[in-house]
């Protein structure tokens, strides 16, 4: 029904920048909240941020300031920009898509494989 595919991962130095793409195909993709969730070794999966279809977006406040989310309905792509990278930006990036905000934060209905990001100090 619906497909996500990340892409952008990579290596980058600690104050550096990187900018992550999810790629969501399907017949409702465009209607969907798309959000982002991210999971470092031998810790819990963290939700990052998100983005309405109408463009609405709310942040964790880990990264509130330095993280922004925007979405292209037209390619049915969200991204996630990432300025001022900390090591402890250090995860696997997962998006994620559900109905409406509160769904997607309690239980996404679906997920794309993730991409490794990793920051060095």
């Amino acid at each position: 029904q619906v497909q996500l595919v990340e892409s952008g991962g990579g290596l980058v130095q600690a104050g550096g920048s990187l900018r992550l793409s999810c790629a969501a195909s399907g017949r409702t993709a465009s209607s969907l909240t798309i959000g982002w969730f991210r999971q470092a070794p031998g810790k819990e999966r963290e939700f990052v941020g998100t983005i309405s279809w109408t463009a609405y977006t709310y942040y964790a406040d880990s990264v509130k300031g330095r993280f922004t989310i925007s979405r292209d309905n037209a390619k049915n792509t969200v991204y996630l920009q990432m300025n001022s990278l900390k090591p402890e930006d250090t995860a696997v990036y997962y998006c994620a898509a559900g109905p409406d905000i509160g769904v997607l934060r309690r239980e996404p209905r679906y997920w794309g494989r993730g991409t490794q990001v990793t920051v060095s100090s």
